[in-house]
């Protein structure tokens, strides 16, 4: 089945409708899209994979930074790490000139390549000039070998054309859709998540907004609000429990728990420096690690953030001997601690949100991953 859907919506709670209580004011959807502009879209792909019944459960998740129209333009960004079991592409020119200047991509470890083709291609029949000149795509990868069958190369450049065709602002579904399909977190089925706040100052407001692609963390380790909601759940924990790992790859040990990554996407309006984009995406790990995870040295934890402000600046094209002087406003570094403020909250409650948007799976050769019981986590909140 494939599903080619900018912002497929459900009826299902987030967490803080499931009394999970959560710092800072979101933005009117609570989601990375209240940054203005930007557009998010999945292709959702569950079915059978070749010569695996049931074994494709995958799927792809674009952002556009500035929206289809303006996807060449850059944005000022940095990158930070947590653990490196991983891979974002287009890093290292990210790291060398402080910009973004391509769409971003979210899929399997090993889709990697088709993504990145894919988007080349999308740019090039879509934004022709840039793409002549030459371009690095933003793509990052998950596992999600356990439900899906990953070397069957399911995902195809045509998926992700069709992920940045369909994206649009507004709210979304989380949880199983997208590059989050056949993800797992903290031995819950996990996924994509996705949260917003907004910081103020007298008569001006900024939008700090988060998308993860959450595949990490170990059963006991789960928590929200300081309260332990993953040691004593009755959901089954086959992923880590079931001894498949040892079985399929002939090796006397069991999958670690907190095996898997986790992607992290963090997004502002607010006029950042690329040094400053950098500081914001050093500060994720604080919202992870308030839902528990100690940062296994089998995930792959890696984090973007980027500024929509400042259109114009940071373009790099070649030109004459005469130098050329750019402008930039930011935010004074005394006053940026809002910003990392919402960066932390924002990453909790995105965590959060996907495993309780996520819903049970079943995938390759019939494993099973269940969803974070809702009953669970009303009654660790009732009376709160």
């Amino acid at each position: 089945m494939f599903n080619d859907e900018s912002h497929p919506t459900d009826s299902r709670p987030r967490a803080r409708d499931l009394g999970i209580p959560f710092d800072g004011v979101p933005g009117a959807h609570n989601a990375i899209t209240d940054v203005p502009g930007l557009e998010v879209g999945f292709v959702t792909l569950t079915g059978d994979a070749p010569g695996a019944p049931g074994g494709m459960r995958t799927g792809v998740t674009a952002i556009l930074p500035r929206g289809r129209a303006k996807a060449a333009l850059p944005c000022a960004a940095g990158v930070a790490v947590l653990n490196g079991n991983g891979e974002l592409t287009g890093r290292s020119w990210i790291e060398e000139s402080g910009q973004l200047q391509a769409p971003i991509a979210i899929t399997n470890s090993h889709a990697v390549g088709a993504v990145h083709t894919g988007i080349d291609r999308w740019m090039a029949a879509n934004h022709p000039q840039a793409a002549a000149a030459w371009m690095l795509p933003v793509v990052g990868e998950t596992w999600d070998g356990y439900l899906n069958a990953i070397n069957a190369g399911t995902v195809t450049p045509d998926h992700a054309i069709a992920a940045l065709d369909c994206a649009a602002g507004g709210p979304f579904s989380e949880g199983n859709v997208g590059g989050g399909n056949g993800m797992n977190c903290y031995g819950f089925k996990g996924g994509t998540g996705t949260a917003s706040r907004v910081v103020t100052s007298g008569a001006d407001a900024w939008t700090v907004g988060v998308l993860l692609q959450a595949n990490f963390g170990s059963r006991e380790e789960l928590r929200a609000a300081g309260r332990t909601l993953g040691r004593d759940s009755a959901a089954p924990n086959t992923m880590e429990t079931s001894g498949w790992f040892a079985k399929e790859h002939a090796a006397a040990v069991r999958l670690p728990g907190g095996a898997g990554s986790v992607i992290v996407i963090v997004a502002t309006d607010a006029p950042l420096l690329p040094s400053q984009c950098e500081a914001l995406a050093r500060r994720v790990p604080l919202g992870l690690a308030r839902t528990g995870t100690t940062g296994s040295h089998f995930s792959g934890d890696i984090f973007l953030a980027f500024s929509t402000a400042n259109e114009g600046a940071l373009v790099s094209r070649m030109s004459d001997e005469t130098v050329t002087v750019e402008t930039m406003s930011h935010v004074a570094w005394g006053s940026i601690d809002p910003f990392f403020e919402a960066v932390v909250e924002a990453t909790e409650e995105g965590v959060l949100n996907a495993l309780v948007a996520a819903q049970d799976a079943t995938g390759r050769n019939g494993h099973q991953s269940f969803a974070l019981p809702h009953e669970e986590v009303r009654a660790a909140f009732a009376g709160n």
